[in-house]
């Protein structure tokens, strides 16, 4: 649900859109849907076209994963898409995603208030596309910041709070598996730790919030959306 977004309107248009005013509106999209339409025809249902199907000014803004579930925002306008598209590249967005990993991360020391970082250069696997690699001689910049929410011995599994500082492909997913602790039911990336395919129906990966201006009018908004696991 959205919270401190000010003035706006909450599931104006059915389930799908969770907040909307004039100018954005904020999804909470399901995992196994894609965000923009795929190649082939069996590939065309997907978040954007269901939302453009509500709302025909609805604009991509940015993606999630296809096995990915959470907060999406969508322009409404020429001039918010811009400005959004604009805060995302200056990374001045703040974005947080829970996840559910194998094992129990332990961190390395030097940052504070719980928090730890990931650094590590990412590039396309080209042999293998669509997976991604850590490469320390080609790969682009990319840090993941993320702090335990807890651990679970019996199942030897751990919830983690990310915060990507940088938006590479698949890039919490990669950083979490050279980690040593891959997300759990992550059929990519999982299965070089796991020694068996993974028991989960879904990747346990979920956009749970969203920070920044308002693209006009340059009000804070937050909005949250609790994981679904």
């Amino acid at each position: 649900m959205a919270a401190d977004a000010g003035p706006g309107d909450p599931g104006h248009k059915g389930d799908i859109i969770l907040w909307a005013d004039a100018h954005l509106c904020i999804v909470d999209k399901p995992a196994g849907l894609l965000c923009v339409p795929g190649r082939g025809e069996d590939k065309q249902d997907c978040l954007s076209a269901r939302l453009q199907a509500l709302d025909a000014a609805a604009r991509v803004v940015h993606r999630l994963d296809m096995v990915t579930s959470g907060l999406v925002v969508f322009a409404r306008s020429a001039e918010a898409q811009r400005r959004l598209s604009d805060a995302f590249a200056r990374r001045a967005v703040d974005k947080r995603y829970e996840a559910v990993v194998q094992g129990c991360p332990v961190a390395d020391g030097g940052d504070t208030d719980g928090w730890h970082t990931i650094d590590l250069p990412l590039a396309a696997d080209w042999p293998r596309r669509p997976l991604q690699k850590v490469d320390p001689v080609h790969g682009r910049p990319s840090r993941t910041r993320w702090r335990s929410l807890g651990h679970d011995a019996a199942a030897d599994r751990s919830r983690l709070l990310l915060a990507p500082e940088t938006g590479r492909t698949h890039q919490l997913r990669v950083h979490l598996q050279a980690l040593g602790h891959p997300i759990c039911g992550d059929a990519l990336y999982g299965l070089a730790v796991a020694a068996q395919a993974p028991a989960d129906p879904r990747l346990l990966l979920h956009a749970t919030r969203l920070d920044f201006a308002h693209p006009i009018t340059g009000a804070p908004l937050t909005f949250d959306s609790p994981a679904p696991f």
